[in-house]
């Protein structure tokens, strides 16, 4: 009988959510998760255009090679990052901050120089840095279980990036 009324207890505040802490299916406006959806799109719309610029102008087939796979591959996630988006109705930003685009704007000032590659690998790596501290405070802090595993999704992938552009020199994969 007391197994009974323990499974109906159960069950009851299981459809009901009675004691249950609700898990939000997408980020709401607002908050801090969204701030997260808003600022990694933001980052793979400079990664996008620096990896483009970086096919059309780097001198180096490694660099051109790493341009390419940050452009496949920040694409890959910024269409995970845009369904997340529409789901939770967080509006996204059109463009990069002001301070990706002027560190964009600084290394395409070095196109055709031999100044440019270095420039490239230096923006990329540290524009991947804090990238990585935004994914690690998003999966340590974030409240949204699906923008958490955005970002756990996101991790590796930014890493190999880091790996590939560390220390100024190109390394990829």
């Amino acid at each position: 009988m007391r197994s009974r009324w323990m499974t109906t207890v159960v069950l009851a505040a299981a459809l009901g959510g009675v004691g249950l802490s609700p898990v939000a299916a997408a980020p709401a406006p607002g908050s801090s998760d969204a701030e997260y959806v808003q600022m990694a799109h933001q980052g793979n719309l400079a990664e996008i255009i620096a990896g483009q610029d970086a096919q059309k102008n780097a001198k180096d087939t490694c660099v051109k090679d790493a341009g390419d796979t940050l452009v496949r591959d920040h694409t890959k996630l910024d269409a995970d990052l845009s369904a997340l988006a529409a789901k939770g109705k967080v509006t996204l930003p059109n463009a990069p901050t002001a301070e990706q685009q002027a560190v964009l704007a600084d290394v395409k000032a070095k196109a055709g120089s031999d100044a440019y590659d270095k420039a490239w690998l230096t923006a990329q790596e540290g524009a991947h840095t804090k990238t990585l501290a935004l994914i690690d405070q998003q999966i340590s802090q974030g409240k949204d279980a699906d923008t958490i595993q955005a970002a756990q999704k996101a991790r590796p992938i930014v890493a190999m990036h880091l790996d590939m552009v560390r220390g100024g020199t190109c390394h990829t994969m």
